[in-house]
């Protein structure tokens, strides 16, 4: 089988293709037979070695939303999984024929859903469903969304809305996807790339923002606080910035609050309410209330394409490897 992987650090160009024996099943563990692969921003900056949440060390492997079927299962797990079609957030050696995963983190995926949508299902749709739970959304609030463009920012636009928030402002990287994000949920849009968008944000919300999903990082952090109304809260999740959020202790005083969310933390702390998370998505783009937007499909050996793609600020939803 073919998998991908990359021995030095660099631009797309460093990922190879390789042949390999297909992995066997331990204890614990399913083998999928892959259908399709949701790549992930973050994983440029791996491969680039300059990522600001922690660096994997050589030879790396992107991780995935591996969309597939199950074909084989290890000790201790049951044989009524094989052959179900499932989806899987995999952090070593995703882009492959065949992956391994742990199966008490697999989403099924219901009947008539194409490889975009399952493809958010245990992952990009659950950490943008509990990020806005993370800053305590309310009926009728006014949230903040950045990189509204992105695979986990456009499904945080349309959710804010399902979770019940009055306005929805989002924000992009350049004006030709303001069109985008207004079509996935956003009732105001503006340009981060702007030196004064928290002015704007600030004039399309008077008040102030009772809640921000943040997944910029770096600078615009403290901008973030300033943005907040009293008892507003923002939610950290990202450094899309390349830098780790930095914001003074000041701006707290004015009833504000400051808070991180990590999947893998959330499913460790709390594995039943992560667990409900995936069942609460899966029902939303079943029921054709939460769409997934596809930018490109890519052959699973020009994977380097893909990260081109993932670079490329001009993208708009996800970026798909298939075998």
């Amino acid at each position: 089988m073919r998998r991908v992987r990359y021995y030095e650090y660099g631009g797309p160009g460093v990922l190879r293709v390789e042949e390999v024996e297909t992995p066997v099943a331990g204890p614990g563990q399913v083998l999928i037979r892959t259908e399709a692969i949701g790549t992930n921003y973050v994983d440029t900056a791996f491969r680039w070695g300059t990522s600001p949440l922690g660096q994997p060390s050589l030879p790396g492997s992107p991780n995935g939303d591996v969309v597939g079927t199950v074909e084989a299962v290890g000790p201790g797990v049951g044989q009524g999984l094989v052959g179900r079609r499932v989806t899987a957030l995999v952090a070593r050696d995703a882009y492959a024929d065949y992956v391994l995963a742990d199966p008490a983190w697999l989403a099924p995926v219901p009947d008539g859903i194409d490889h975009g949508a399952a493809s958010i299902l245990a992952m990009p749709g659950p950490v943008a469903l509990r990020v806005l739970r993370a800053g305590g959304l309310a009926k009728d609030e006014t949230v903040l969304v950045h990189v509204a463009a992105g695979t986990i920012g456009h499904l945080a636009t349309q959710l804010a809305k399902l979770e019940g928030a009055g306005t929805v402002i989002a924000t992009v990287g350049s004006p030709d996807k303001l069109e985008f994000v207004r079509q996935h949920g956003a009732d105001a849009c503006v340009c981060y790339t702007d030196a004064d968008w928290p002015e704007q944000v600030r004039a399309l919300a008077p008040g102030g923002v009772d809640v921000i999903a943040d997944s910029i990082g770096g600078e615009a952090t403290a901008a973030n606080v300033e943005l907040l109304a009293p008892l507003g809260r923002l939610v950290i999740y990202g450094a899309t910035s390349g830098a780790l959020a930095t914001a003074g202790l000041h701006g707290l005083y004015a009833l504000r609050t400051v808070t991180g969310f990590r999947l893998m933390a959330w499913r460790a702390a709390e594995p039943e309410l992560a667990k409900q998370d995936i069942t609460e998505v899966t029902e939303h783009v079943a029921a054709g209330r939460l769409r997934v937007a596809v930018q490109g499909t890519v052959p699973l050996a020009e994977a380097a394409k893909a990260h081109e793609m993932l670079e490329d600020r001009g993208r708009l939803g996800r970026v798909l490897l298939v075998p």
